[in-house]
């Protein structure tokens, strides 16, 4: 991890090793650079698992790579994609299939918005794997730090479906919203919501 020294926030490199994937604590805030691979869609996701379970390979390799839930919109120059805007979406449409997918292809960065299932933070505390929140609305300043398109895979699909390695520089800022200890801000906000209610609700009925 080094220093940024315009912006003073950490940056990363990924594909993280699995020690620098353990060495992240929730809350961190940190900018990424490197690649990532990203898809918006749930048929993707699909079939991934689908692959996965027939032992057949990807079209891209997954293997200890940081997969996030995002979108790309890009235009064709020649034969080359010229990327223009990246959008994340919300993780939690795929709790379903990610415990599968974060322990079949051990990654060991996952991310996008609203975090995931207890099951799959279970699965990334496993494998030592951290999910990274993206603020949504920020589509502008995200897609600046994109810098190319590497490749993709299941060119069938739609590009937002697509499988898309992208290179990104100064990707960000993002928080480590859950580490590869199994903490989770999402849990933490939910437990104190949680013991602040039974005082919320009395105070409403005070008011009644």
């Amino acid at each position: 991890m080094t220093m940024a020294p315009d912006t003073e926030l950490p940056r990363v490199t990924l594909p993280l090793t699995r020690e620098a994937a353990q060495a992240l604590k929730v809350g961190d805030l940190v900018l990424l650079d490197g690649e990532l691979v990203i898809t918006a869609g749930f048929p993707t996701h699909q079939r991934m698992v689908a692959c996965l379970d027939a032992d057949t390979p990807l079209p891209l390799d997954l293997a200890g790579a940081a997969f996030v839930h995002m979108g790309i919109c890009c235009r064709e120059d020649g034969e080359r994609l010229e990327p223009l805007y990246v959008n994340p979406t919300t993780s939690t449409r795929f709790n379903a299939l990610m415990p599968a997918l974060i322990r079949k292809l051990g990654l060991t960065a996952v991310g996008g918005k609203g975090g995931l299932s207890a099951e799959s933070v279970e699965a990334m505390r496993e494998v030592g794997c951290v999910y990274f929140s993206i603020v949504g609305g920020a589509s502008a300043l995200l897609s600046a730090s994109v810098q190319e398109i590497v490749e993709t895979g299941w060119d069938d699909l739609i590009m937002q479906f697509r499988l898309t390695r992208i290179r990104i520089s100064g990707f960000g800022p993002v928080t480590v919203a859950i580490d590869a200890h199994g903490n989770s801000l999402y849990e933490s906000l939910l437990a104190s919501a949680t013991a602040r209610m039974p005082a919320i609700l009395e105070t409403i009925s005070r008011r009644d």
